[in-house]
């Protein structure tokens, strides 16, 4: 173990205790993966949502054997105020985490770097260390971990008994998923040998067979007996860190020659499919309130047999029982249920449609024009306000190199470019800014438009939002080159972020990021500067529909409006200037939207081009003054 680990703090909500779990149940899954991890590394903190700190009952009950403070929010550190809890900050720092999934794949990372001898907490962030690093704004999977299921799980332990008598549909999506197939990165060796052991299973059943039997066996196409024991051999030999035996590995010819199609599907063991990551973490504390509640009120849950499945696999996990016993969790043992394909088709039903994925065509056949021509005919064209200072520019040689984007790992035309696309967004932002301000940089990357910002402004304080953990590290390596200390970095998805500020800034925030800034921003009541990028992946989901504007919505479907999107992408500097032209107009017109929604919200919004045009394909730029 490394001896010298710079201790950060871990800032917890706390509103109220409910049984064995603190509420919200952020902070009971956080408790409960320190203690899974065996992490003394935080100081942890409870924060009460009221002024009162002085119940120290909380600490020694429900926090095992972790050492816990009671903070009040006043007492927070300034970057810690401006987000949602749980956050992480280094101590006297400016640096924070926050958001669930931030935080636990933070958690789960220190404590490895500490002891290297943890690889089982290493697994927990899954292939490639992805699980849950996809923000929830935009997978449904997080949004439905991270936000959904503790949600539910909150509004239905807290509801009078009249308002619970349903299953929460999140609950109910939880089930559903968990009976889809699994797909994983090897899913072909594992499905190959689930056919060999289906084959090896149903000969040593039925000695002797019917020729029309043993036709179908060949073909793989025999009756399953759940659960499959394949898949539960695959996913426990991870978790004990064994190799799955010789007789497993080897497979016969003709399994080889199978078809992929004729291949059984896999079955989930756990949450994300085969393998434990720390979305059974998340999950475990929320679904064990649900089944005590349910057990409490008599429920069935009959209706539930994938869940009650999961929920007694996850128990078999080594350090589960030990982590549930350090919080006080009293584990249930449920019994085992059969499922009830027809009951739950009929419940999955019940799961809104904003749960479900938008089945909406994506594929769209057919070029801009009849959607182009048909705003045409209702006075509706793409059109640029001029740009108010098109020759302003820095003196870059004048700046130190930290403050140059050619100080990222990029060639010397695109650093070129980068710096044009930023004389274009720090000199509206200038003309905006007063001293006092506070501007945040969104999606900010490595942090190019928020360090100069940071520079060239600094009586003002700069806010740099990003998800992405490696990128914020190299934004702060070069402000602590500069010795800026008028600058934050927060890495957490937009929605976790709720200070408040003046000028929001963004420079090429891709698909609906764009929006979500834009909405940041009007929710704050502060001007914006924006540069919009990948249309194409606009598209839409749970908080955001398109078009935006009433008078989009009026004129054009959904999809007549995805199709704008999809050709505003094709700007690039080689397809053919007419194809480029039509992609330049179909930017305008989706920008043009977005512009009038902002507008409804008393806003005074201009769409400007970059100035040189060849700066960028995505040259359009957003400036919003609330009026």
């Amino acid at each position: 173990m490394k001896d010298s680990v710079t201790e950060e703090h871990l800032y917890l909500a706390f509103s109220h205790q409910y049984g064995d779990s603190i509420f919200p149940l952020h902070t009971s899954i956080s408790l409960f993966l320190l203690s899974y991890c065996d992490c003394k590394l935080f100081k942890v903190f409870l924060v009460p949502a009221g002024e009162d700190v002085g119940d120290q009952r909380v600490t020694k009950n429900l926090a095992g054997d972790l050492e816990v403070h009671l903070i009040s929010k006043c007492q927070l550190p300034l970057v810690v105020q401006s987000c949602s809890l749980p956050a992480v900050v280094v101590k006297d720092d400016r640096f924070c985490r926050a958001g669930l999934s931030v935080v636990l794949r933070h958690i789960i990372q220190k404590t490895f770097e500490a002891d290297p001898s943890k690889k089982d907490v290493l697994e927990l962030l899954g292939f490639k260390k992805t699980c849950l690093k996809a923000c929830a704004e935009v997978s449904q999977w997080t949004r439905l971990c991270e936000i959904s299921i503790p949600l539910a799980v909150e509004r239905f332990l807290t509801a009078s008994p009249e308002h619970c008598q349903a299953i929460p549909p999140d609950i109910l999506l939880f089930e559903r998923k968990l009976g889809e197939p699994v797909r994983v990165h090897n899913d072909d060796k594992i499905r190959r040998q689930k056919l060999q052991q289906q084959k090896a299973g149903a000969k040593a059943a039925v000695p002797v067979l019917g020729e029309e039997e043993a036709e179908e066996s060949e073909t793989g196409k025999v009756h399953e007996h759940p659960p499959s024991s394949l898949e539960l051999s695959v996913a426990f030999s991870k978790l004990l860190a064994q190799e799955a035996s010789d007789a497993v590995n080897r497979e016969a010819p003709h399994i080889r020659r199978t078809k992929t199609s004729d291949l059984p599907l896999l079955d989930h063991v756990f949450a994300e499919g085969l393998y434990f990551t720390v979305a059974d973490l998340v999950l475990l504390p929320c679904i064990h309130q649900f089944l005590v509640s349910s057990k409490k009120q008599g429920k069935n849950l009959v209706n539930l047999p994938l869940i009650s499945s999961w929920y007694r696999r996850v128990q078999e996990v080594p350090g589960v029982k030990r982590a549930a016993g350090k919080c006080n969790m009293e584990l249930l043992q449920l019994p085992e249920l059969m499922p009830a394909p027809e009951k739950q088709q009929e419940d999955s039903s019940l799961v809104p449609d904003g749960l479900e994925e938008d089945n909406e065509d994506s594929h769209f056949i057919g070029g801009p024009r009849p959607t182009m021509t048909k705003l045409m005919e209702n006075g509706i064209e793409a059109k640029f306000s001029p740009h108010p200072c098109p020759n302003w520019t820095l003196d870059w040689t004048s700046l130190p190199p930290a403050v140059s984007p050619g100080e990222g790992k990029m060639s010397r035309d695109r650093a070129l470019r980068k710096q044009q696309q930023l004389n274009n967004l720090v000199a509206a932002v200038m003309k905006l800014a007063k001293p006092g301000d506070v501007i945040v940089d969104f999606c900010s990357g490595g942090g190019h438009v928020g360090i100069v910002l940071a520079y060239m402004m600094p009586s003002c304080q700069v806010i740099l939002i990003e998800n992405k953990e490696l990128s914020l590290i190299r934004a702060k390596d070069r402000s602590d080159e500069l010795g800026l200390s008028n600058i934050w970095f927060i890495q957490a998805n937009l929605d976790y972020f709720n200070g408040t500020f003046n000028i929001g800034v963004a420079l090429h925030a891709c698909g609906v990021a764009t929006d979500m800034v834009i909405e940041h921003c009007l929710r704050a009541g502060s001007a914006f500067v924006i540069s919009p990028c990948c249309y194409g992946f606009i598209q839409n989901t749970v908080k955001f529909k398109y078009p935006r504007s009433h008078q989009f919505k009026e004129i054009l479907s959904y999809k007549e409006h995805m199709i704008l999107c999809r050709f505003a992408d094709q700007t690039a500097v080689q397809l053919p200037p007419e194809r480029r032209l039509i992609g330049k107009q179909c930017m305008g017109l989706v920008d043009l939207d977005r512009a009038w929604a902002a507008e409804e919200h008393n806003y005074s919004v201009q769409v400007i081009s970059m100035e040189p045009e060849s700066c960028s394909p995505k040259n359009n730029m957003f400036v919003g003054i609330p009026a």
